[in-house]
């Protein structure tokens, strides 16, 4: 993967005109001009698919396939202090316990429909779910998963992943080394690399594994009255962000707002929006685990850049508060997985937020 340098991070935005601190919590206001400098250094890179009816067609041959709810959280709504809270909850998804079920799993079906699965080795490196889709589909159409994880990856974790058959190696004290490593693995062994992120060279597969997270939002759509005026989407890599954001786009245009939500010590997304090219980052490991990526997947910036209106950090004990918040509205899940809320609990005014606010947040995975 190529990136500028970290110590890049943080040019271009005049103080006091784009940003806004409250607290812990930091908001970047995306304008056309910020956009634009990040478009112009991605003409080669696709922008998402909004395709959702293709994997949602697939997926309903699954025999573990269904909705996930939409659920409302009046008790969320009123410690954010807004009229309505929607929870499109999807701690459920496929037994596997996360939205990522949509995304490696569906690559490798439809790899399976062109006679292409059986027999391969995929591999992957993970910082959480993507493993387990990876696994998952590997075991569903009689593949082999071989995942690369980084030293702060819970052993627990990698015992689940060999529950599903997946071979599973160390390397790296962080997600991006392991990435590195599963790169090479798939160099030399001839492997197919299924990453979730993407770079110049790789846009094929995670552009196909970023549609699968569609269907999520598609049934999101179809489960809500009315349109929020406001989402609230936590990212990592980003993709899960940009295939809400752009299919939220299509079904809703520029009504709702939309703020992406990162760890302040991973701020691929946010930095890179600041500086106007991709950025990459450093930082101490994040309790937000999932979210701990110092890169942004270079699909899920481009369509962020277009999609997106804010950009915001949230501290470490901001994302532990925003699990606790889910816990006690009865949605029990990782400060990963609740950091829209954790987000959303601390925005405010600095995203436009009052009391007649309609919110729809993501619940991206179980409790663990």
């Amino acid at each position: 993967m190529v990136g500028p340098s970290a110590a890049d991070v943080g040019l271009g935005v005049p103080k006091g005109k784009m940003c806004c601190q409250t607290g812990g919590m930091d908001v970047l206001h995306k304008t056309p001009a910020l956009a634009d400098a990040v478009l112009a250094t991605l003409a080669d890179i696709p922008f998402p698919s909004v395709d959702a009816d293709r994997p949602a067609a697939l997926l309903t041959r699954c025999p573990a396939a269904a909705v996930t709810p939409l659920s409302d959280a009046p008790d969320l709504a009123k410690a954010a202090g807004v009229g309505q809270v929607h929870i499109k909850d999807e701690r459920g998804r496929m037994g596997l316990g996360s939205f990522k079920a949509l995304g490696a799993a569906y690559v490798i079906a439809r790899d399976a429909e062109e006679g292409n699965a059986k027999g391969r080795t995929y591999v992957t490196a993970s910082a959480g779910n993507h493993g387990l889709s990876v696994a998952a589909g590997a075991q569903a159409f009689g593949a082999r998963a071989v995942v690369y994880l980084a030293d702060t990856v819970p052993e627990g974790f990698a015992d689940r992943l060999c529950s599903f058959g997946a071979d599973v190696v160390r390397h790296g004290a962080i997600y991006e080394e392991a990435m590195a490593g599963a790169a090479q693995a798939a160099r030399d062994n001839g492997w197919a690399l299924l990453s979730d992120s993407s770079w110049p060279g790789y846009l094929d597969r995670p552009h196909t594994l970023m549609e699968g997270y569609l269907v999520l939002m598609q049934e999101a759509v179809a489960q809500m009255h009315t349109p929020p005026t406001h989402i609230f989407l936590q990212a990592g890599v980003g993709g899960l962000a940009t295939a809400c954001a752009a299919y939220a786009r299509v079904a809703w245009g520029d009504a709702p707002r939309i703020v992406v939500v990162e760890p302040e010590v991973a701020p691929a997304l946010y930095a890179s929006i600041k500086a106007g090219s991709a950025q990459v980052t450093e930082g101490p490991d994040s309790a937000m685990g999932r979210l701990d990526c110092k890169e942004p997947s270079l699909i899920a910036l481009k369509g962020l850049a277009r999609d997106a209106d804010d950009f915001m950090l949230i501290t470490e004990a901001e994302g532990v508060a925003g699990s606790a918040a889910c816990a006690d509205a009865g949605f029990p899940t990782t400060p990963s997985g609740g950091a829209g809320v954790a987000g959303l609990l601390v925005a405010g005014a600095a995203v436009g937020l009052t009391t007649e606010s309609r919110v729809l947040v993501i619940l991206s995975e179980q409790a663990s």
